[in-house]
């Protein structure tokens, strides 16, 4: 498994994705900090960047990203029958499956520390002077990596099925857009797995309306019942397909 991880990390490690890595938490530092200005020696300064800057960054970016990278890990397997050439070498179907996997969690959980050093460094910027909420901000950034996983099983799984590169990001464009509507609804927001990253990193003090009042369990319950019926099923449709 360590060689193959090895293996997947070269492949993907030449691309564009550190651009769309660092592009995420920049742009919602951008965000935060335009927001923020002026409300330094306010209670509350941290929460409410992180709220601004959760809302950019988990409901559009990283949804977005999770497909990019899911995409990525399979672009090189669908070129000149790449999936033959990897799948006969002395390694099974699932070692491969859950190895892209890890990969794509990994590359998310980079985007996650990089938001959290950005909404420190807006933070210090704008010169806060309440302490950091260590505890709810870490909170906020492995939730909202916690729930990726739904979403990166899904997309993984479609990934692996169709050959096109944009095929599947277009997909994941698609149920993106809706991201804004959805997650207000407390009926199907936390069903909706584009729209958990955003329910599970915005700060329990201002889920005040819509979605954001259901509980963290109901909340998570959903995420690892989801991610448990899209692992499944991709992974049984990866091992039984003919390639």
């Amino acid at each position: 498994m360590i060689k193959m991880f090895r293996s997947e990390w070269m492949k993907v490690r030449g691309s564009l994705m550190w651009v769309l890595i660092v592009a995420s938490p920049l742009l919602a530092a951008f965000t935060g900090w335009l927001s923020s200005k002026g409300t330094a020696g306010d209670e509350g300064g941290w929460l409410e960047a992180l709220g601004l800057m959760s809302v950019l960054h988990a409901m559009l970016f990283l949804p977005l990203l999770t497909g990019v990278f899911a995409a990525l890990v399979c672009r090189y397997e669908h070129i000149g029958g790449g999936w033959k050439q990897l799948l006969a070498l002395p390694v099974s179907r699932t070692q491969v499956y859950m190895t892209k996997l890890a990969v794509i969690m990994l590359l998310l959980g980079v985007t996650q520390a990089l938001f959290l050093l950005a909404l420190l460094l807006t933070g210090t910027m704008l010169g806060f002077q309440e302490p950091i909420p260590w505890s709810t901000l870490f909170f906020s950034v492995f939730g909202g990596w916690l729930a990726c996983l739904p979403l990166a099983a899904l997309q993984l799984a479609v990934a692996s099925a169709w050959a096109s590169f944009a095929a599947p990001l277009a997909v994941n464009v698609i149920f993106t857009i809706p991201n804004m509507l959805i997650a207000n609804s407390a009926d199907y927001g936390p069903y909706y797995p584009w729209a958990q990253p955003m329910l599970a990193m915005i700060p329990s003090t201002e889920m005040s309306f819509g979605a954001f009042n259901i509980s963290a369990v109901t909340l998570f319950g959903v995420i690892g019942g989801s991610f448990l019926i899209f692992l499944l099923g991709g992974w049984s449709y990866f091992v039984k397909k003919t390639i």
